[in-house]
C-alpha cells in the first residue's frame, strides 16, 4: 500500500473513531487524488481514474474550505471513496460547492454537500462531464472545524436530514461531543455505536453527570444515539443537507 493511502486510512479513521483504539474494525479507505492539476497525473500513476479529460475551457466551482468556527457536513460513501472532511486536498472529493455556516451565536444553520458538479465529476470520474453518484453512508457527522476554541460551548441538536431533496426519519436523537479540537455531532457513525463520550452533551444538559460514563444523567434514557438515519435512504445519492440549531453560546 502506498504511503498516501495509509496516511488517508489514519486521516479519516482518527475523524470518524476520535482515537484509531474505539474504533470497531480496521476498515480500508480508498481516494483518488483531489485538485484538478493532478488528477491527470494521479490517474496515470495509481490507475485509481480513467484517463482525465481535457479541461480546457471547462470551468469548476469552487472549492469550500471550512475556516475556524465553521461548520460542515463531514461525510463518506460505502467504501470511503468519495468523501468531504471540510478540507479541498485529496481527502475532500466532495469539496466543491459545499455548504458550511460560521457559527458565532445560537441559532439555525444548514450545511451540505453536492456531487452534481463538474468538479466532483471530475475527481471522481476523470471527466467534469461523466455522472456519478456516490453510493451507500459509511460515516456522516456535522463537525465545528476549530470549535473547542472558537464556540467551546456550542451544542449541535440536528433538525433534519435531506437526501436529494427528500426527508430522511431521524430514528434517534444527536448529541454533542468535543473531538480532537473539533465540536461534532454524529448522524451516522456505526464505529461509535452507543459508546457515547463522556463529554456527550444535549440542549437539556450533559448525557452522564461530571463527565463519569459510569454515571449517566437524568436524561440519558437511551433515545440518544450516533445512528440517527437508516444507511439504506443512502443507496445512491447526490445532494445531503442537514438543517441544525446551534444552543449554549453566550448571548
Amino acid at each position: 500500500m502506498k504511503i498516501r493511502k495509509i496516511l488517508t486510512l489514519i486521516i479519516a479513521s482518527t475523524m470518524i473513531c476520535g482515537t484509531l483504539a474505539s474504533c470497531k474494525d480496521d476498515k480500508k479507505v480508498k481516494t483518488s487524488k483531489n485538485t484538478a492539476a493532478d488528477v491527470k497525473k494521479s490517474a496515470e500513476s495509481d490507475g485509481e481514474l480513467p484517463t482525465a479529460a481535457d479541461l480546457s475551457g471547462v470551468e469548476l466551482e469552487d472549492t469550500v474550505v471550512a475556516k475556524s468556527g465553521d461548520a460542515f457536513l463531514a461525510i463518506a460513501d460505502e467504501d470511503l471513496k468519495m468523501q468531504y472532511w471540510g478540507g479541498d486536498d485529496e481527502n475532500n472529493q466532495l469539496t466543491y460547492d459545499a455548504g458550511i455556516a460560521h457559527i458565532d451565536k445560537n441559532g439555525d444553520y444548514k450545511v451540505s454537500v453536492n456531487a452534481d458538479t463538474k468538479g466532483f465529476r471530475y475527481r471522481a470520474t476523470g471527466n467534469p462531464d461523466t455522472e456519478y453518484k456516490p453510493k451507500g453512508l459509511e460515516f456522516m457527522a456535522v463537525v465545528i472545524n476549530d470549535g473547542e476554541k472558537a464556540v467551546p460551548k456550542a451544542v449541535i441538536t440536528v433538525k433534519s436530514v435531506k437526501v436529494d431533496g427528500k426527508d430522511i426519519e431521524l430514528k434517534k436523537k444527536n448529541y454533542t461531543n468535543d473531538e480532537s479540537g473539533a465540536i461534532r455531532s454524529n448522524i451516522f457513525n456505526e464505529w461509535v455505536g452507543d459508546s457515547f463520550p463522556a463529554d456527550a452533551r444535549v440542549a437539556e444538559g450533559p448525557l452522564f453527570n461530571n463527565s463519569d460514563v459510569s454515571s449517566p444523567s437524568d436524561i440519558n434514557d437511551g433515545s440518544y444515539s450516533a445512528e440517527l438515519v437508516d444507511k439504506e435512504a443512502f443507496k445512491e445519492w447526490t445532494k445531503v443537507e442537514v438543517e441544525f440549531t446551534v444552543s449554549g453560546l453566550d448571548a
